[in-house]
C-alpha cells in the first residue's frame, strides 16, 4: 500500500513508497490528485515499458485551465485518453515526428514525463536510439518515447495494463523551474527534475 506521508504537494522531497508496480485503487490513489503533486511525486519512480526504462528524473505538470494544455479547449479525439481516469497514459505526436509521453491525474490534467535515467532494457534503447550514450538515451519526452518503443498503439491505457509497470520510489531532492517548449502561460515554474541529476533534458537555472 501507498505511504500517504511520502507524497508531497509542495516540499523539497518527492517520493511515494510501495511495495511493488501501482496497480488498482493504489494507482488511482496516486494519480486522483492536483497535477504538480504528482509531478513531484513521480519523480525517482521507476517506469518500465516492455522491459525497458528507468527512474524518471523529470516532469510537467498541465491543467485544465491552462491555455499551453490540449486539454483547454475540451475534449477531442486526439486528446481523449487525456479525460481517462486516473492512471490513464495519453500519447501525442509533436512537429509529426515524435511522441510524447503523459500520465492523467484528475481528468483534463496530465504530466508530461520529460526525461528518464536508463536502468533497465538498455540494449534494446541504445538500438532504438543509434546512440550509446547514457545521458542521451531519454533525455527529453522524443527520446524518451524512442528508447522505449513508446507510439500511439500504446495510448490510452491505464498504466497497470501491460506493457507498463510504475513503481514507486524512495523520496528524492527536487527542483522546479519553467516548462520548456511553449509560448503559452510559460511562466509557471510547473516543471520539475531531481536535484542534480544528469538525466534530464536541459539544466534548471
Amino acid at each position: 500500500m501507498l505511504s500517504a506521508t511520502a507524497m508531497t504537494d509542495g516540499g523539497t522531497i518527492s517520493g511515494a513508497i510501495g511495495g511493488g508496480a501501482l496497480a488498482g485503487e493504489d494507482l488511482r490513489t496516486f494519480f486522483e490528485r492536483d497535477a504538480i503533486a504528482v509531478a513531484r511525486d513521480l519523480l525517482g519512480c521507476h517506469l518500465s515499458v516492455d522491459g525497458a526504462g528507468g527512474r524518471i528524473t523529470e516532469t510537467e505538470a498541465y491543467f485544465p485551465d491552462d491555455e499551453a494544455s490540449h486539454s483547454f479547449r475540451g475534449p477531442t479525439k486526439r486528446n481523449g485518453a487525456m479525460f481517462g481516469r486516473p492512471g490513464n497514459v495519453y500519447i501525442y505526436r509533436i512537429y509529426g515526428m515524435y511522441w510524447c509521453l503523459n500520465f492523467v491525474c484528475h481528468p483534463g490534467s496530465a504530466v508530461l514525463i520529460r526525461a528518464l535515467e536508463p536502468e533497465a532494457g538498455i540494449p534494446a534503447m541504445m538500438e532504438r536510439r543509434g546512440t550509446e550514450m547514457l545521458t542521451a538515451l531519454c533525455s527529453g519526452p522524443g527520446k524518451l518515447c524512442q528508447a522505449l518503443g513508446i507510439d500511439i498503439a500504446i495510448n490510452d491505457r491505464l498504466l497497470d495494463r501491460a506493457p507498463y509497470a510504475l513503481t514507486p520510489s524512495a523520496p528524492v531532492p527536487i527542483v522546479a523551474g519553467k516548462r520548456i517548449g511553449i509560448t503559452k502561460n510559460a511562466e509557471a515554474p510547473w516543471r520539475f527534475g531531481i536535484q542534480g541529476s544528469r538525466y534530464l533534458s536541459k539544466p534548471f537555472r
